[in-house]
């Protein structure tokens, strides 16, 4: 459900404390954001989409809030960011535009990937496409309140953007495990780190998307999908990394709602780091490795599962190990490119947080020890 308006090229000077916009390759940036919202009181989500998003005034720089699958939700997209202070300036503007909309209609908006109380399944109460959406896939999003940060970032044109789509696969378990943020779902805790990841997993065609020869190979296999009644249209995919239907942007749809602005800006950047680093290889003539599809599907899932606080599954190896040992070998592999932008920095210290102090799951259970409370205060707080 894609609205952000993105394009590849390169905008602005540097942002302070940040490269300039010629040492990010002209590689542009831009998330979407989709949160929950909440009855303040009792936790529990509410459909007031509509209310909460009549009427607020335009935003800068090509910003947009918009509605979602279900009532129960909203989205904040950016405008075209360069660097990461542009990027954390314009998600945190957005939470606060958002906030301060949905305060209005006695609501709270809850940076979660899954909720926590939920109200009442409402499938029906759609029309265009999102209706289309609900009749083919039924009581699979009657209550589908799943909320992701998405990550676009410029490519020059879809024949490189598969090409680089091969180079990422390997490594977007890793991303899950850094963003797992929804433990609960239906007032249970799951024991899953990212239950979002799980319920998304039901759609046909989800997870790692497959290795393709080319662009071609890609659109069929879309057009295929859609012939098969998988999907509502070409402009839909479940896979976590895709090309973008409308925009030359590759998008990546594998990270939970951030509970922080920070740590979506450290997704953005991961994202962007990859993307570099495939172009690199490919400038060198360097295949992207493969990976089997059920080896893919294992690191998924066990991602979804443990997030940060158990095993993943190596890339290369084929195997489990230590969570901290995948996280490292994803820095290492993109430590060239992080450098060239000057964002290393900034992301090792975000992922030096999130191994001390847990992802937004680890937190979301420490803080509902607390009580409900102190949960819904974390949740719908600034951060």
């Amino acid at each position: 459900m894609s609205r952000i308006a993105v394009r590849h090229g390169r905008l602005g000077g540097p942002g302070p404390g940040d490269a300039g916009a010629a040492a990010c390759g002209g590689l542009t940036l831009g998330v979407e954001e989709e949160f929950l919202l909440l009855d303040p009181a009792t936790g529990a989500t509410v459909p007031r989409a509509a209310r909460v998003l009549e009427g607020h005034p335009p935003l800068p720089d090509g910003a947009s809030l918009q509605p979602e699958l279900r009532a129960t939700q909203v989205e904040s997209a950016t405008g075209i960011c360069t660097t990461a202070h542009e990027l954390r300036a314009q998600l945190r503007r957005g939470r606060r535009f958002l906030r301060e909309a949905a305060s209005l209609h006695d609501t709270a908006v809850a940076a979660t990937g899954t909720s926590v109380l939920s109200g009442p399944g409402v499938l029906g109460a759609n029309d265009g496409r999102f209706a289309r959406i609900d009749e083919l896939y039924r009581g699979m999003v009657a209550d589908y309140e799943a909320c992701g940060c998405h990550v676009h970032v410029g490519m020059p044109d879809r024949e490189t953007g598969v090409a680089v789509l091969n180079h990422l696969r390997p490594w977007l378990p890793a991303l899950l495990a850094l963003s797992a943020n929804s433990p609960f779902d239906h007032g249970r805790d799951t024991g899953y780190g990212s239950w979002r990841m799980v319920q998304q997993s039901r759609f046909p065609g989800s997870g790692v998307p497959p290795y393709f020869a080319d662009l071609a190979a890609y659109d069929d296999e879309v057009a295929r999908l859609v012939d098969c009644g998988a999907l509502v249209d070409e402009a839909m995919s479940f896979w976590l990394v895709r090309l973008s239907s409308r925009l030359p942007t590759i998008e990546f749809r594998v990270a939970d709602t951030a509970l922080t602005v920070d740590e979506a800006v450290l997704q953005a950047l991961l994202s962007r780091a990859l993307v570099r680093r495939a172009l690199a290889d490919l400038a060198e003539g360097l295949a992207a490795p493969r990976l089997s599809g059920q080896v893919a599907a294992a690191a998924v899932w066990t991602a979804a599962r443990d997030g940060l606080d158990g095993s993943a599954v190596h890339p290369a190896l084929a195997q489990q190990v230590p969570v901290e040992r995948v996280v490292a070998a994803l820095l290492e592999h993109v430590r060239p490119a992080l450098e060239d932008t000057g964002d290393l920095e900034f992301v090792r210290e975000g992922v030096r947080r999130l191994l001390r102090d847990g992802t937004g799951a680890r937190r979301q259970r420490h803080a509902l020890a607390a009580g409900l409370p102190a949960l819904l205060t974390m949740l719908t707080g600034e951060a």
